[in-house]
């Protein structure tokens, strides 16, 4: 495979010879296994007799296998050195790994859904997790980091190619664990200059209570379809339906209006949809007043 990202040589090098090592030795010991059950069967050896020490043979499976180990080990250290040593002129993303989706946020405030990059730029993802463990894999690129609740983590890496590439989430963190997908878009300088400073004040409060929604991973639980997923669907939840929420062990039916849906993004435990699982967080610190009324916007027009 292409080199797609700078860490995918030495990575691809480290495995290959950690296979091949491994490939070697487990021929060779099977074939001497072998080798050794028919030359010293029963039947060719009625009468055990004793094996005395040979210090050359004690020498050499001692000293070879110490140098095997060592040259493993410059293998991945040489390319865990790498990842450790992060550019000063990178440019950082916000990298927020949730139940169950990704969102990053970047330094003029935009937040996305999927990761844009400019190709050959080095890019510094510092790892943020409200909830849960995550780990944040990137297939192509050869990386994977831990995103660990009240830890700084960081990560980063230098695109080569143009394209698509797969994020993953590699630890396994609930229900809709193997949900938890996004993509990384390297882009040209210039289209990715022009998608940083696209100006998206001018859209319909209901198509940027979308984007909000996207951004924050709230499709990955609630569909908009009507499906059901972890939590109830956003399609007709705006004053159509009534929910039964269930609070202090006692159930009521209310009917979806701002007051509801604002109380569910700031205070999702304090009643809970029955049948539903209790497992969102609070946006309070999250989503703002403003954003709010964009996303009841959008709820308002999902009919």
């Amino acid at each position: 495979m292409n080199n797609v990202s700078n860490f995918v040589e030495g990575v691809d090098n480290a495995f290959v010879v950690i296979l091949g090592i491994s490939l070697f030795f487990l021929i060779a010991i099977t074939l001497t296994m072998i080798g050794f059950v028919i030359k010293f069967n029963r039947k060719k050896n009625p009468k055990a007799k004793n094996v005395k020490e040979d210090m050359r043979l004690e020498v050499l499976w001692t000293v070879i296998p110490t140098i095997l180990v060592l040259i493993m080990f410059y293998y991945g250290w040489v390319g865990y050195k790498a990842m450790r040593d992060f550019p000063e002129d990178a440019m950082h993303v916000k990298a927020t790994g949730r139940m169950w989706s990704w969102s990053f946020e970047y330094k003029n405030g935009k937040v996305s859904p999927t990761l844009k990059v400019p190709v050959n730029k080095a890019v510094v993802l510092d790892l943020f997790s409200p909830d849960v463990l995550h780990s944040l894999y990137i297939p192509a690129f050869r990386i994977k980091e831990d995103v660990v609740p009240g830890i700084n983590n960081k990560m980063w890496f230098e695109a080569y190619e143009e394209g698509e590439y797969d994020i993953l989430c590699a630890e396994y963190c609930g229900e809709r664990h193997s949900f938890m997908l996004s993509k990384v878009e390297v882009m040209s300088e210039e289209n990715y200059n022009n998608w940083y400073g696209e100006d998206l004040s001018g859209a319909a409060p209901a198509e940027t209570g979308l984007q909000i929604l996207q951004a924050n991973g709230c499709t990955a639980c609630h569909s908009l379809d009507g499906s059901r997923l972890v939590g109830p669907s956003f399609k007709g939840l705006y004053g159509g339906k009534r929910e039964v929420l269930v609070a202090g062990g006692s159930k009521k039916s209310v009917v979806a209006d701002e007051d509801y849906i604002k109380k569910s993004v700031y205070q999702p435990n304090s009643e809970i949809v029955d049948t539903y699982p209790q497992v969102m967080i609070s946006y309070e610190k999250t989503i703002s007043e403003e954003q709010l009324k964009q996303i009841i916007a959008y709820l308002k027009s999902v009919k």
